[in-house]
């Protein structure tokens, strides 16, 4: 998923790493060099339908604007981080 808006700077990427690994969520999560965040979700249907619901909102501080959602074929990711 993409998530633009005002998104950088307020804890987005922790956050979401956080409700990812509470909900035994697999991915990755980003800043993109436009403003955007980027992340990848895999797992539990309902976890992740929880985690790209946050993301539509987003923390505290942050505006969403937009919200770009993707489908792909599961890889297998185990764990959750905060990538470059």
């Amino acid at each position: 998923m993409i998530v633009r808006g005002r998104v950088q700077g307020v804890f987005f990427r922790d956050t979401v790493r956080r409700m990812a690994e509470s909900r035994g969520v697999g991915g990755w999560v980003r800043n993109r060099d436009d403003g955007a965040v980027e992340a990848v979700f895999e797992g539990a249907t309902d976890a992740v339908e929880s985690l790209v619901g946050f993301c539509r909102e987003g923390p505290r501080g942050a505006v969403v604007e937009r919200v770009e959602t993707f489908d792909e074929v599961p890889e297998g990711v185990g764990g959750f981080a905060i990538a470059r």
